[in-house]
Parts: C-alpha cells; sequence; structure tokens
C-alpha cells in the first residue's frame, strides 16, 4: 500500500458499537483532580511538565547496583555467610588451617555465581538497547516529521506511525489514512489477541491528514494519571476552547501494533514506565527452587549441630585446662601448662575455653561444605546443556531448540503442581479453520481435528487408519490458510445437486456477507486476501470464496459478491446493499447485517451463539433444529467452535421503525447508549429461520491435547489465564480437553444484567461495592456446586472474567475464590490483564505452597512468568519479550511434557540424592573428626594432615557426585512418559523429605562412628614399622583418611541407578588417586608433607592390618544401608522401584503387565482426552442440555 491511499471508506456508518460520539460519562466529571490531574500541550513538548523520557529498562541490575545486589544474592545463603566468617577468622592464630584454604574456594564459588548473573542480565540489557532505539517520526516543526528514536520521545510530541509499526508509547490517535479516522489495531502482545480493534480518534481532528497540517496545531489533554487498566481511559480534549471526552476508543497502547492502515497520527501522553504495559509489568525476581531453600534449612541444622558439639567440646576443655594445675603440680605435664599462651593457659580457662569455640568452629565445619555449593552449579549447568541439546525438543519449522536460560531451577521442573497457562500462541498457533459445517440438518466436512486424532490414538481406534488415509488423500491439495473443508457433496458447485440446496446456497451467501472484514486486492496477482477484526470471522469470508461465494469488495454502501450460478457453471457479481451492522459483543453473543438484495428484498443476517439464537428462531423456521443440536454437540465433542446462522425476510415498515429507532440510538451522548442499542436490536432479532451451524477448529498446536492429557494423568493442574473474551476461551477449552460436555461450568462473571445496571450508578464508590457483592454471591453459589460436586465425584470448570476478577484477588475475597478455583478441575480466567496474571500466579504460589509454572509467548505474559516460581516462554510469532523474561524457552506447548516429566523428574531425582550424599559424606568425615577430638580431650588438634582437609571434598568424592547429578537415571525417558505418576514423586517431594534426609544423616553417623572406633581399637596396640612404633597420629590420621574414602565412594557405587563409564572414572578413579596422593605427597620434604611424610610407603601399605582393617571397615559401613535398602525394595517399593522390576524382568513390552502396573500411574483424571472419552461413555445417551 505504500505510496498511494487506501479507499475512503466511512466505516462508521457500518458499525453499531465500535464507532460513533463519544459521550461524557461520569468519571469525566473527576478530571483535574486526585488520579486524573495529568496535563498534556499537544505539539508543545518543552512546554509539558517534566514527566519523565520514554527509556525503558528491564534489567535486573545497574552498573551501580549490581556489585552490592548480586553480592547480597550470594550471601544470603546461609553457608557462605558461614564461609565467609571462617575465611575472615582464618587470617587469626585461632585458625586450625591456613587462610589460603579457606579464602580460595570461597571467592571461586561466589565469582562463578556473579559471572553467571552478569551474562544472563547483560541479555536483557541488549534487549532494552534494541527497543530504545527503534526509530518513528516526529513532528518537529514546521509541519516537518523527522525520525527520532523512541527512548527520545516526551509527553506531548505529535507521532506518525506507519502500517505494521509498533506504537513507541501510549498515544491519543488524532487522525488517519480513513476519511473518518478510523484505524486497526493488533494488541496480540497486551492481551493475546490476534483479532484486530478498531479505534477511531474524535471527529474535530480526523482531517489532519497531512504533515503540513500539524504546522500551528495546537490542543490541551487532560486525562487520568499513569495506571495498569488496559481497558480504560478518561480524558477530554480542548480545541479552541472547545472540550470532548476521550475514551478508550481514542487509546493507542505502546507494544500494540498498526494493522490494515497506511498511517495515524497521535499525540503521546504517557512514556517510558508510565506507559501502562509497563504500569503492568514487574521487576524480575530472584528466584530459588524450593529444594535450595529447604537445603538451607539442613545447613541451619548442621550450623546448629556444629555450635553444639563445639560449645562442649570447649566446656570440657576448659574444665581440663583449668585443673591442669593443682596444688602447684602438673597433672598434663608434656603440655607445660605451667609455662604456655593463652590458648592453654589454666590460670585463664575461661579465656582459654573460648578461643577454642572459635578454633572448634572452624575445624567442624567440614560439616557443612563448601564444594557443595560449586558442585550444584557445575551440575545445574550441565543438566542445562543436555535440555538445550535434547533433539526430542526440538522444532524443525522454525529451526530452535529447547533453551535453558538459567540453570538455577532445574529440580524445580520435577515438583511442578501447577501450570498457568497463557493461550493464543501458546496452546493455539494464532489461526482459525473452517472445517466443518451442518446446513438444513446435513453434516458436511470430513476433516479431522486435533482432539478427535489424539482420542484415536488414545484408544488405538480402527478410525486412526482412516484419519491416515484421509490425510494421504487429501495431501497433494494446496494449503488454503483458514480452509480445511473437504467435502465433494458441496465443493465445485455440487451443492446444487443436494436435496436442500435452496438453504445451502443461503448459508453460503450469509457467510460471504454477514461481516466486517475488509478486502485487499493483490494488483499483481488479482488473488483477494482479507482483513477481519478475528481469525474466525476471516476463516468465514475464506470458506464462502472456496465454496463458490467471493467477497471481492466493499464499498461504502454495499457489499459485491461472485456467486457461482450453478445453471451457467460461472461466477456472476451480485450486488447487496449494506444498510445496517449490528456488532458483536460479549453480551448479545450474535452479530446481524441487514441488506437489500439487486431484487429489493431485505433480509437480516444472523449468526451467533447457539445458546442466544435459538430462542430467536420462528416456529416454523426449526425445521432442522433437532439435527442441527446433535451435531453442534459432536462438533463440541470434537473440540470446535460453532456458530448458529439464521435469517429472516423483512417488510418495508419493519425495517423502517427500526431503522429510526437504531439511528437514533447511534446518535446518543447518553451513558447508556449502547444498552439502549442493544434493546433496538433485540426487537428486529427475532422470528428467525435456520440454516445451519458452522464448525471451525481454533488450531491447536501440534500435541497440545496429548500433552495436556499425560500432565494431568501425572497429576499436575492446568490453568488457563487468557486476554481473550469468554466465549473464545470456554471453545479452547473444549478443544484442548480442559472442558468437555457434560462438566458444569459454574462462570463467573460482570456482564449481567445485575452488574451492569449497578455499573450506571452516580455514587461510583458504592457501585464498587454492590458488584464486589455480587462476586463474591457468585463465589459462594460456586463453592456449594463444588461441596455437593464432592459427594457426586463429579468434575467442575470455574470461568471466571477479567472485572469480576479483579473483585476476586481483593485481599479480603482472594481466599475464598482460591478454595473455589483449587476445588475445580479446570480453571480458565477470561479478559485478564498482565497484572491480573501475575496477581493469579503469586496468590498460587504463595496460598497453596506448591510449585508454579507459567508458560507464554507474549509481552502480556511478562509480568506472570516473572511472578511463577519457573517461567517457560514459547519463542513464536509475538516477540522476545516473554523469552528475555523466562527461566527456560521452547518452541512448541507439546515439548512441556517432555520437560516436566522426563528432565524434571531426572534433575529432581539427580539434585535431591547429591545433596543428600554430600551431607552423608561430610558428616562421616566431620564426626570422625569429633570423636578424634574427644579422644584427645578436646584439644584442637586435627586428626588429619592439613591437605587432607583441603582436598577430601575438591578430588578424593565430589566428582563421582557430579556424576551422579549429570549421568544418573532410575528409568529410561520411555518410560517416564509410560508411567507419568512417577512424577509425583518429585510433586510429593519423597526424595528429599526431612524422613529421608534424616537417613541420610544418621547412616552418616553410623559410617564415622565405626570408621572411628573401629581404627582406634585396630591400631591402639598395633606395630606398623618395622622397628616396631605403634602407630602415632600420623598413621591414624592416614589410616581414618582412605577408610573414609573407600567408604563414601563405595557409598555411591550402590546409591547408582545407571552407570557410565564416567561414573566408574571417578568413583574408582577418586579412591586410586587418593594412594597416589599419599605416595607423591609423603615422599616431599617433611617440611611440606609434615605429618604425612613416607606414612603410606613405611607404615600402611607395607602392614597387613591396614589392608584388613579397611576391608573390614568398608563391609561393616555398608551393611547397614545394603540390609535397610534390600528390605525396604522388597516390601515397600517406592514406585521407580516398581518400574525398574519390570525393566529388569523384560516385561516393558508385555502390554498386559504393563496396563496393570500403569493403572497406578492413570489417577482420576478430570480433564484431558482420556477423561473425555470416558465421560463420553456416561453421557452419550442422555439428551442434550444446556448448561
Amino acid at each position: 500500500m505504500a505510496g498511494r491511499r487506501r479507499k475512503r471508506h466511512h466505516f462508521s456508518r457500518i458499525h453499531a458499537f465500535a464507532c460513533g460520539k463519544a459521550s461524557f460519562r461520569g468519571e469525566h466529571s473527576l478530571i483535574g483532580g486526585p488520579g486524573f490531574s495529568r496535563i498534556v500541550l499537544c505539539n508543545e513538548p518543552e512546554r509539558v511538565e517534566d514527566y519523565g523520557d520514554n527509556y525503558v529498562r528491564t534489567t535486573k541490575y545497574t552498573l551501580a547496583s549490581f556489585l552490592p545486589k548480586s553480592l547480597f544474592e550470594q550471601f544470603r545463603r546461609v553457608a557462605n555467610s558461614y564461609f565467609l566468617v571462617c575465611a575472615i577468622l582464618s587470617f587469626f592464630p585461632v585458625s586450625p588451617y591456613s587462610a589460603v584454604s579457606n579464602v580460595v574456594p570461597l571467592l571461586l564459588v561466589v565469582a562463578v555465581s556473579m559471572g553467571k548473573e552478569m551474562v544472563e542480565d547483560w541479555k536483557r540489557k541488549q534487549q532494552d538497547i534494541e527497543m530504545n532505539n527503534r526509530k518513528v517520526k516526529v513532528h518537529c516543526g514546521g509541519g516537518a516529521f523527522d525520525h527520532s528514536k523512541w527512548r527520545d520521545l516526551k509527553v506531548g510530541d505529535i507521532v506518525k506511525v506507519e502500517k505494521d509499526e509498533f506504537f513507541p508509547a501510549d498515544l491519543v490517535l488524532l487522525s488517519s489514512s480513513y476519511d473518518d479516522a478510523v484505524c486497526y489495531v493488533e494488541t496480540m502482545n497486551l492481551d493475546g489477541e490476534t483479532n484486530l480493534k478498531l479505534k477511531q480518534a474524535l471527529e474535530e481532528t480526523s482531517t489532519l491528514q497531512e504533515d503540513s497540517g500539524f504546522q500551528n496545531f495546537k490542543a490541551m489533554i487532560k486525562c487520568e494519571d499513569p495506571n495498569a487498566n488496559l481497558y480504560s481511559f478518561v480524558g477530554t480534549l480542548q480545541l479552541e476552547d472547545q472540550q470532548y471526552p476521550l475514551a478508550p476508543q481514542q487509546l493507542l497502547l505502546r507494544d500494540s501494533k498498526l494493522r490494515n492502515t497506511d498511517f495515524i497520527y497521535g499525540v503521546v501522553i504517557f512514556t517510558g514506565h508510565d506507559t501502562k504495559v509497563m504500569q503492568n509489568s514487574t521487576d524480575p525476581p530472584s528466584k530459588r527452587s524450593k529444594i535450595e531453600k529447604r537445603m538451607d534449612k539442613l545447613i541451619y541444622f548442621l550450623f546448629f549441630v556444629l555450635i553444639i558439639i563445639s560449645l562442649i567440646g570447649s566446656i570440657f576443655f576448659g574444665i581440663s585446662t583449668r585443673q591442669d594445675l593443682e596444688n602447684g603440680r602438673t597433672k598434663r605435664w608434656y603440655r607445660r601448662p605451667d609455662n604456655t599462651t593463652v590458648y592453654y593457659d589454666p590460670n585463664r580457662a575461661a579465656v582459654a575455653a573460648i578461643l577454642h569455640l572459635l578454633t572448634a568452629l572452624m575445624l567442624y565445619g567440614y560439616l557443612i561444605p563448601i564444594s557443595l555449593y560449586v558442585s550444584i552449579e557445575i551440575v545445574k549447568v550441565l543438566q542445562s546443556i543436555f535440555i538445550n541439546q535434547d533433539v526430542n525438543m526440538y522444532y524443525d519449522e522454525t529451526d530452535k531448540p529447547a533453551h535453558a536460560r538459567t540453570s538455577n531451577l532445574n529440580e524445580e521442573l520435577g515438583q511442578v503442581c501447577t501450570i498457568l497457562s497463557d493461550k493464543t500462541g501458546t496452546l493455539t498457533c494464532n489461526s482459525m479453520e473452517f472445517i466443518k459445517c451442518s446446513i438444513a440438518g446435513v453434516a458436511y466436512g470430513r476433516g479431522v481435528t486435533e482432539v478427535e486424532r489424539a482420542l484415536a490414538r488414545r484408544k488405538e481406534s480402527p478410525l486412526l487408519q482412516n484419519l491416515t488415509d484421509e490425510d494421504d488423500h487429501v495431501a497433494g491439495k494446496p494449503s488454503i490458510k483458514g480452509f480445511n473443508f473437504t467435502d465433494e457433496r458441496i465443493m465445485n458447485g455440487n451443492w446444487f445437486n443436494e436435496p436442500h440446496a435452496n438453504e445451502i446456497q443461503n448459508f453460503l451467501r450469509l457467510l460471504a456477507v454477514c461481516h466486517t472484514a475488509v478486502p485487499e486486492v493483490n494488483e499483481e496477482t488479482g488473488n483477494v486476501s482479507y482483513e477481519a477484526e478475528s481469525p474466525d470471522e476471516a476463516a468465514f469470508v475464506i470458506a464462502a470464496r472456496e465454496l463458490g461465494f467471493e467477497f471481492y469488495e466493499r464499498t461504502q454502501t454495499a457489499i459485491l459478491i461472485r456467486e457461482f450460478n450453478p445453471k451457467s457453471k460461472m461466477k456472476e457479481e451480485r450486488s447487496y446493499k449494506l444498510l445496517n451492522i449490528i456488532e458483536f459483543s460479549s453480551a448479545r453473543k450474535r452479530m446481524s447485517v441487514i441488506v437489500r438484495d439487486e431484487e429489493g428484498k431485505l433480509l437480516l443476517l444472523s449468526k451467533g451463539a447457539d445458546s442466544v439464537m435459538f430462542e430467536r428462531l420462528r416456529k416454523n423456521g426449526r425445521m432442522f433444529e433437532e439435527k442441527t443440536k446433535k451435531h453442534i454437540d459432536e462438533y463440541a465433542d470434537a473440540g470446535l467452535r460453532t456458530l448458529l446462522l439464521a435469517y429472516r425476510t423483512l417488510d418495508e415498515e419493519e425495517y423502517n421503525q427500526f431503522n429510526k429507532e437504531f439511528t437514533e440510538a447511534k446518535n446518543l451522548v447518553s451513558a447508556d447508549r449502547e444498552q439502549i442499542i442493544e434493546e433496538v436490536a433485540e426487537k428486529i432479532e427475532k422470528d428467525l429461520i435456520l440454516l445451519g451451524a458452522t464448525a471451525v477448529e481454533d488450531k491447536l498446536q501440534n500435541g497440545v491435547p496429548e500433552c495436556i492429557d499425560k500432565l494431568a494423568q501425572a497429576g499436575i493442574k492446568l490453568w488457563v489465564l487468557t486476554g481473550d473474551k469468554m466465549e473464545t476461551a470456554i471453545n479452547i477449552g473444549f478443544a484442548c480437553s480442559l472442558l468437555r460436555q457434560g462438566m458444569t461450568q459454574i462462570i463467573i462473571s460482570s456482564d449481567t444484567p445485575e452488574i451492569k445496571s449497578l455499573e450506571k450508578m452516580e455514587d461510583k464508590s458504592a457501585a464498587a461495592m454492590a458488584i464486589k457483592a455480587s462476586v463474591v454471591r457468585q463465589i459462594k453459589d460456586g463453592k456449594a456446586l463444588l461441596s455437593k460436586s464432592d459427594e457426586n465425584s463429579e468434575a467442575l470448570a470455574l470461568i471466571i472474567d477479567g472485572k469480576s476478577l479483579a473483585y476476586a484477588l481483593q485481599h479480603d475475597v482472594k481466599d475464598l475464590f482460591l478454595e473455589l478455583a483449587v476445588g475445580c478441575a479446570s480453571v480458565i480466567c477470561c479478559r485478564s490483564s498482565p497484572k491480573q496474571k501475575a496477581l493469579v500466579t503469586r496468590l498460587v504460589k504463595t496460598k497453596t505452597g506448591s510449585t508454579t509454572l507459567a508458560i507464554g509467548d507474549g509481552a502480556n505474559d511478562v509480568g506472570m512468568l516473572q511472578e511463577a516460581d519457573i517461567g517457560i516462554g514459547i519463542s513464536g510469532v509475538e516477540g522476545m519479550q516473554a523469552v528475555m523474561s523466562s527461566d527456560i524457552v521452547i518452541a512448541q506447548f507439546r515439548f512441556l511434557e517432555r520437560l516436566l516429566l522426563v528432565h524434571g523428574h531426572w534433575c529432581y531425582r539427580r539434585i535431591s540424592k547429591m545433596i543428600c550424599y554430600f551431607f552423608y559424606k561430610n558428616i562421616a568425615f566431620g564426626f570422625t573428626l569429633f570423636f578424634f577430638e574427644v579422644y584427645a580431650s578436646f584439644s584442637g588438634q586435627a586428626a588429619y594432615n592439613d591437605w587432607f582437609l583441603s582436598l577430601y571434598n575438591v578430588f578424593f568424592t565430589s566428582l563421582p557426585v557430579i556424576a551422579l547429578g549429570v549421568f544418573d537415571q532410575d528409568v529410561s525417558d520411555r518410560l517416564c512418559l509410560k508411567f507419568p505418576l512417577l512424577y509425583q514423586e518429585g510433586v510429593q517431594n519423597v526424595l528429599f523429605s526431612w524422613k529421608r534426609i534424616l537417613g541420610w544423616i544418621l547412616n552418616g553417623l553410623l559410617t564415622s562412628a565405626i570408621i572411628f572406633f573401629f581404627c582406634i581399637k585396630a591400631t591402639e596396640h598395633q606395630a606398623f614399622r618395622k622397628g616396631g612404633e605403634v602407630a602415632g597420629l600420623e598413621i591414624l590420621g592416614a589410616t581414618m583418611y582412605t577408610c573414609v574414602v573407600w567408604v563414601v565412594n563405595s557409598q555411591m557405587s550402590i546409591s547408582v541407578s545407571y552407570f557410565t563409564y564416567m561414573q566408574h572414572i571417578f568413583i574408582w578413579g577418586g579412591i586410586l588417586f587418593c594412594y597416589v596422593f599419599l605416595l607423591a605427597y609423603g615422599a616431599m620434604d617433611p617440611t611440606i608433607s609434615t605429618t604425612a611424610y613416607m606414612v603410606f610407603i613405611e607404615a600402611l601399605a607395607p602392614s597387613p592390618s591396614y589392608w584388613t582393617i579397611t576391608l573390614l571397615v568398608l563391609f561393616s559401613c555398608l551393611l547397614p544401608y545394603f540390609a535397610i535398602s534390600s528390605f525396604q525394595m522388597r516390601f515397600f517399593p517406592m514406585y521407580h522401584q516398581m518400574i525398574q522390576w519390570i525393566r529388569n524382568d523384560g516385561q516393558t513390552r508385555d502390554p498386559e503387565f504393563c496396563d496393570m502396573v500403569r493403572q497406578r500411574s492413570i489417577r482420576h483424571t478430570t480433564v484431558g482426552y482420556t477423561a473425555r472419552f470416558e465421560a463420553s461413555k456416561r453421557f452419550e445417551d442422555k439428551p442434550y442440555q444446556q448448561r
């Protein structure tokens, strides 16, 4: 369209509701008061109060805040704070080891984590730079427009936005390329809707259609202050001493896009973080997994244990030190208490005890492993790489793999209880397809929906082969967007041979005429495309064209159609004079047009929801009613969106009376204008003759029904939070089997006569209280239904709209609302603003305490993604905002099944076992130090060489744990998907429960006790060297140390479920490396090796008793764990152990045996196509019911 003007259309003539005169309402009287104080001088930004620039920042850190904020993030981990204190104390004489060995690991941990945070935030910064530097045309004086960066815009600037460009700020529309100043806006980034919104400027500014017209333009706008409400706007425009009301119809929001309009002119009223989309955003949160939070509690517990044993040791040390001198005589002469430092001075025993406490706190610090955080960071990064490289989550159509943008939350993927999902672009493909229809009681169309395919696959139905054959049959046909209809009976003009040819002709003609679409003809190819306000309306027009009734031009007063003439087998051009359009609204649930055909006959053509259309049929117009109802039920079961089509012929007198009343109603300026229009329309939309019904598929992404069904079997609940209309959301609910026929729907709506009447009250606060009371009553009624359903095991669905949700989320109502929502099988929130999505997510997360996952693809989902425990971004067609704000990115909703049931389960299991094992091995090691301290009268002497202490967690025992965290699998990915209840082990947290943690702690205590006392008793009187010397501290320490390394690594080997060569290398290599280290370190100069000098070569290796002790200790430590584990697996097997039995017995391919075991995994699900299939068997004999 560049370089030429669009044809002049006066769309305000044909629109009843979207266009028309604005009116002063009650809110306009508030302008100038609190909350309505903004003043904008159009075309004079330099004179406007400084409201700030248009720069937007979404980063978590700034250059100034990075260091303090990121350090706070690191040291809010209790272990890091403890090691920071130890690092400071290590520079003082009380330290039992050198400062370097303590400071370097801490610096490494903190630096790695901060570097990761920096990289992630830099990516957000790059996105901000790209957006803030976009260009838009701005009036720079003298009627000239020049390009300027978005960031430089100021309130009061006049901007010119061209077709397919985003609006750079919140604007008031002044004029457009159309004469009557209408424009089409796509708000997909704001509310997720793909249908175009019609906006219209004030008539007084509509003539400003040239750049030069703004040379002397001056006006003043007074409006509301910045707020988060996307669907309301109150303001006035003062032009030449006259005031005109401004409404949402004149507001263009940032991040929405101009469509089907060459250009618009607008004035900037809100910039930067004052814009409504940014008011709906929230700061990027710092997310931590529940396991990490519980790990902190465990560290608190171990820190408490550390303090207790340090206090006990210090008290006993102080007592024994005080008693070293008795009547001037020394008891422990070898310690020289008569000539010693303050650390052992019996005359200052209290001071010595306090200093000993500091030493003990540092010495027993090996109970709390600093390498735990390093190891977890390494493991999570490697787990994320495996997620990124999973070819089963790669989408080849867009060449996009899965991408874990943060590795902090891997284990949370295995504990998700509730999924909160966007609809458009997440569950659906943003496209509608005309697939079936019912005309004159006869069903047409052989297309197959995703729901039907899923049901066929679930039951391995013979229908599946028929579907495949059908696909092969139509595979050679060219694909037409919006049209997936196949039926030779009415295609290619064959409808003329059908018994009800006249009804079919009227049906197709109604599809071609009853709409508000605008055709665009490609001048090069001659092909006609359509710009429609909704995708289903476009699908109807395309279907009419493909079936022989081509809509090709709309003039100011007429619709031109090329109709197929079955007699001549040619297309003939026909014109229908367009008299009135009575638009669709959520209250009316229907749309009608009144036209005059070429024969002069007046026709009312109407299409709408069956719930409002059947009651408007005349008695002799219900000939096909029962058959049509049956077909509508079948279409709904197949997940299709249905509309009823009907018509009537009008006489001149009736129409003239209607047109007079209708015109008067349109020209009203009162607050109840729309209500009066509806009442006038009611009078003529009656006595209709039924033609049939359409069925379009709101095309789900591939695999969505199967994914939802498998997630439901895994016990995960799905909530849908969408900005779409209620009808659209309900249809999608049926399509993806969240809703089904026979499921009772609890609908909480503000679109009721009661609430509408309350909204007209002059006292707005009283009206708000009354509306709130109405919403509360609806919620309580729903809870009463919920109680009855619990008794009958009946599934309920909760559907609530945005206005009602605003009251339901208030502090004194939200608990009641959540009780109802949690009790329902499905929850759908319609017309939800981005902020409401985030608030609902927060409510579920904080009140239930369960792990929440949010998934979406648009900017309107950013708040929800950031608020949830895990945010999943869909790399779809709605830009990169959701992707950049998410924790993990996938290309299709169906990949969520594998991400959670496979990777989530594995990561949860690996991290849980890894942490438990880490504490086990450190307790086993640390308590040998404590037992030796008891044995040595709490002298503060370490049992091990300094380097033994330093390298235990770094080399000898950490690598096997990392291998466990990266490679271990209890069952294969195929079995994870085959038995979805396995996922409940993570939701119920059975692998990281306090009971399981306590079991590992007791195992560590038992191991340390066996190792210490066995080694002490065995070496106390044993000659180890050739000269007959008995074991000293260095021999005892080396013997205990090698026993600890042997036991904890062997414990790992019997805990691993899935061995790879890496596990073998790390486990047995760790033990081997320990001996190599003893040889190499012991051979160094005594000033370096100190107590380890030649110990292994001269004392341990030649002694048979040393090897005997090692073997006996190893057997004694592992026997209790092995016995308890064998007993538990034999008599009380966990679910993953049962599946391991099946795998090991080779019965995974025995259908009968697997089905028997799988019965434990298929819970009583109430959503998904499995539940739909079961319900259909119960309801198939029941008559049609309108719920």
